[in-house]
């Protein structure tokens, strides 16, 4: 099930205070991409794609949240799996990465580990869809919100061909984004486009639409939400 890419950064907050965040962002020639492959936590980020098992995901970022870490955390998991062969599976927690794709999966695919980075892919045009995604991920611009820059990753990969499946017209993009900082996380950390023709340039324009209705509540309901009284607000 095509491509997908997770990361893991490290950034000081506001009050200059150590923070990790990890994202995931997935796109396939399917519907609904986002309900089956990408989770997500603040400890970690998993994708299973291929010949989807989406315990796989689900326990595996349990388990990272319990402390394991994620090689071993994600290998116990393909080890109890008899289809592991035809799985792809990768992450990072806040110290490794892993990567594992199957022998069985449909070509092309692969994967590819960089600094704070997995991704991988499979019935792509070739290659160079996965070495794209890699090097537009590892050149951003760490000041623009890594949301914003999975998504250029993946228009980066969908530039290059993408899944090769043509024939399949109704496609679908997701991300999430978790970090270590308090509060709840902001809206267009967790964004799917569940079926179009386009899948890049709607997950784009809606997290365009979702930054900047985030932005525009905060600067309306920012002081209620900490005095916890949003009714104040709609009083002014």
């Amino acid at each position: 099930m095509t491509f997908s890419i997770c990361v893991r950064e490290e950034y000081e907050d506001e009050d200059g205070n150590e923070q990790r965040r990890f994202g995931v962002a997935v796109t396939t020639r399917l519907p609904a991409v986002g309900t089956l492959c990408p989770f997500v936590s603040e400890n970690g980020a998993v994708a299973t794609q291929s010949l989807v098992n989406v315990e796989l995901g689900e326990r595996g970022i349990e388990y990272i949240d319990d402390g394991l870490a994620v090689e071993d955390a994600l290998r116990s998991l393909l080890n109890a799996d008899d289809g592991a062969e035809n799985r792809q599976l990768h992450g990072v927690d806040a110290d490794g990465a892993f990567t594992f794709s199957g022998e069985e999966c449909h070509g092309w695919y692969g994967h590819r580990e960089g600094e704070n980075y997995t991704v991988a892919g499979n019935l792509l045009t070739g290659e160079a869809v996965i070495e794209s995604v890699a090097e537009t991920y590892a050149e951003s611009d760490r000041d623009a919100p890594l949301a914003q820059r999975l998504i250029d990753a993946l228009g980066a990969g969908y530039a290059e061909g993408g899944d090769k499946r043509e024939e399949l017209h109704v496609q679908s993009a997701a991300l999430k984004v978790r970090s270590t900082e308090d509060g709840d996380e902001p809206y267009y950390n967790d964004l799917r486009v569940d079926a179009t023709e386009t899948p890049i340039q709607e997950l784009r324009e809606t997290y365009r639409l979702a930054s900047d209705g985030f932005e525009q509540a905060m600067a309306r309901y920012e002081e209620a939400m900490e005095a916890d009284d949003l009714d104040a607000a709609d009083e002014e």
